[in-house]
């Protein structure tokens, strides 16, 4: 069976351009042109690559692909005219696997794409689902979106990253230092109070009772975790 792939890309000339070729190297193309879109195709089309544009109106190419690494293991190939450093070592940052450079050559990218699918057949990861559910809060990483029984959360950009380490790592205590490391960066290693703030915030939106938590649980002396084993249901990867 031919590989599927998503491109995403706003400029038609260049959803055309990959079209052609990658249609004429055998593969199955599926096109999105925007970031939102591209979120919803690979929970329902499951493609085996994206290449993904990164000036996008509504959802940039970064932000996508930090939002598929929530949910999905799927290879990522970064296109943009940006050539800085900065901004390929962002891609691979955010989770990106490959990054081209426009403008390029056809035979480059399809050298790019062949090489990255052959990484990924030999790494076959096992994906993560959609939605994630602990108790009565529901997380769908495609959209970012959280909900405490019917009613949406609304949490800032920090603090619904650091609620994702704690549902990526369900059941695990993780220490301040490997929490402030990765939200905020190796530099702030050292800075427990932001950390304190940031889970106390997260808490008062989280939590029936703060001061008693269910989700985010203190280990004294260790660190923090969201339990695997709670009072009621417990579900990780909960699909609907």
């Amino acid at each position: 069976m031919a590989s599927r792939i998503l491109v995403v890309d706003d400029e038609k000339q260049y959803v055309h351009l990959l079209q052609v070729n990658l249609q004429a190297e055998g593969y199955e193309v599926i096109f999105a042109m925007n970031g939102e879109d591209a979120l919803e195709m690979v929970s329902s089309k499951k493609p085996d690559l994206v290449i993904l544009d990164v000036m996008m109106p509504r959802l940039d190419g970064f932000t996508t692909c930090e939002r598929i690494r929530q949910f999905s293991a799927v290879p990522v190939i970064m296109l943009t005219a940006k050539g800085e450093e900065q901004d390929r070592v962002k891609g691979l940052n955010v989770g990106a696997d490959d990054y081209v450079v426009k403008p390029f050559s056809a035979t480059e990218l399809i050298a790019r794409v062949r090489a990255v699918l052959r990484r990924a057949r030999k790494d076959d990861s096992v994906l993560g689902e959609r939605f994630f559910q602990h108790l009565d809060l529901k997380i769908d990483f495609a959209r970012a979106e959280v909900w405490k029984g019917d009613k949406p959360v609304f949490l800032s950009a920090t603090e619904y990253r650091l609620l994702i380490q704690f549902a990526h790592h369900l059941g695990q205590i993780l220490t301040g230092e490997e929490l402030l490391t990765a939200i905020w960066g190796p530099s702030y290693k050292d800075d427990k109070e932001i950390l304190w703030v940031s889970i106390a915030r997260l808490r008062q939106k989280l939590e029936d009772n703060p001061h008693s938590p269910c989700h985010i649980v203190t280990r004294s002396g260790l660190g923090y975790l969201m339990p695997a084993e709670v009072t009621g249901s417990s579900v990780k990867g909960k699909k609907e």
